[in-house]
């Protein structure tokens, strides 16, 4: 049996893994309605197939089970990564704008790009050295 982490889906990161992948599926279909560049499309879907697995990574505790990778500062790269590249796109999906729709999904991917900043920034501060630290043993 599977454990579930139903606090995960109601806590913030959860939350803002639901709504990465709800903005990208918009972008996508705006992308997809406006016949735009077939680079636009694979980003979108990109984006709401890899912050799926995240949740589901999360919610199932598989994080728990695979410990040989560092889930969170995979989530990290991702999101930076995901950033970046959606800096990218929707730039020149917003310059080059062939019709209304396309500047909608460009504008989305704007939205999507803040939701991977924040995403990154709140798993950033879970996961940083510099809080205090304790000492192990006599500092003589």
């Amino acid at each position: 049996m599977v454990a579930v982490d139903a606090g995960f889906a109601r806590s913030l990161r959860g939350a803002l893994k639901l709504g990465r992948m709800l903005v990208a599926f918009v972008a996508f279909v705006c992308f997809v309605a406006s016949r735009a560049h077939e680079a636009y499309t694979a980003l979108a879907i990109m984006e709401v197939i890899i912050p799926l697995l995240f949740f589901l990574l999360y919610l199932l505790k598989f994080d728990k089970k695979i410990t040989k990778l560092f889930w969170p500062l995979a989530d990290i790269f991702n999101s930076v990564i995901s950033a970046v590249f959606l800096l990218i796109v929707c730039l020149c999906a917003v310059i080059i704008k062939t019709n209304e729709v396309t500047l909608a999904g460009g504008v989305l991917g704007f939205v999507l790009l803040v939701l991977c900043v924040v995403d990154a920034v709140l798993l950033f501060q879970k996961i940083s050295v510099s809080g205090p630290r304790e000492r192990n043993g006599s500092a003589k």
